[in-house]
């Protein structure tokens, strides 16, 4: 199964990226990405939410679609931290 999304983004300078959810395989999400400043480093913050109808039939699928996204996001996550690091050591190397 293929779905098709379409989503706004929206950048606030300088600590927020949010998506909002306009096209896809359920009728609501907002995921948010916040950097702050955290003991001489960045922390990055990932917050989201997904909405479904059709009472306990909607719930059942933002739960199937969820999880595999939030491995996802999991996934680019963690190597965009190991990006980071490997080239902070070599800036500190």
């Amino acid at each position: 199964m293929t779905a098709t999304t379409v989503e706004t983004v929206r950048f606030e300078r300088p600590d927020r990226v949010s998506f909002r959810l306009v096209r896809g395989p359920v009728p609501h999400v907002l995921e948010t990405f916040e950097l702050s400043s955290d003991s001489g480093g960045t922390e990055l913050r990932y917050g989201g939410e997904i909405g479904a109808d059709l009472w306990a039939l909607g719930a059942w699928w933002a739960g199937r679609v969820a999880r595999p996204w939030e491995q996802t996001v999991k996934h680019s996550l963690d190597a965009i931290r190991a990006e980071a690091e490997r080239r902070a050591r070599l800036r500190a190397g």
